[in-house]
């Protein structure tokens, strides 16, 4: 329930907050149970999904970022290079190249027989990730625009487009 910000508040209950505590008493080191509990008791999720969102702004940016979150008693501050930040997202570099790869092989085309390619997303700036779609199709046929709008944009336009002939009538 760690890996998304919004399951933290699920973590709430009193058995889970009973279990951490138990867990605390017998740690080596209690005062990172108490760091995770303080997290919890004070549904802190989207706090420190801030957090790593402004990391990884940075690492899209700079080959090393600086990691910062504070609240109470809890301080974490690390520097963390872009090479750790590509180790701990293997899987779903991996996902996206097997995605990416499925979807020619089910479409019936080859890499070169695709003109353009339109990276959205907060993702499309990661380099890794940009490294899997270049390698493929070649950067020249890359396009980028709108990153962090262009979804919601196009969902409307679909939107518009079913709703046009309901109101025609």
């Amino acid at each position: 329930n760690l890996e998304r910000w919004h399951h933290l508040s699920l973590l709430r209950t009193k058995d889970v907050l009973h279990m951490l505590k138990s867990v605390k008493a017998q740690a080596v080191e209690p005062e990172k149970i108490e760091a995770l509990l303080h997290l919890i008791q004070n549904d802190l999720g989207y706090h420190l999904h801030r957090s790593v969102q402004q990391l990884k702004c940075a690492l899209s940016a700079s080959d090393i970022g600086q990691f910062h979150f504070v609240d109470g008693d809890v301080s974490i501050d690390a520097l963390v290079t872009r090479a750790q930040f590509e180790s701990w997202i293997t899987e779903e570099l991996y996902a996206i190249e097997r995605c990416v790869d499925a979807t020619l092989i089910n479409a019936g085309v080859s890499a070169k027989a695709v003109d353009k390619v339109f990276l959205t997303g907060g993702t499309s700036f990661v380099p890794a990730v940009r490294r899997i779609f270049d390698s493929r199709f070649g950067r020249h046929r890359i396009q980028t625009g709108n990153e962090f709008t262009s979804v919601a944009h196009g969902l409307a336009l679909k939107s518009a487009a079913q709703l046009a002939p309901a109101i025609s009538r």
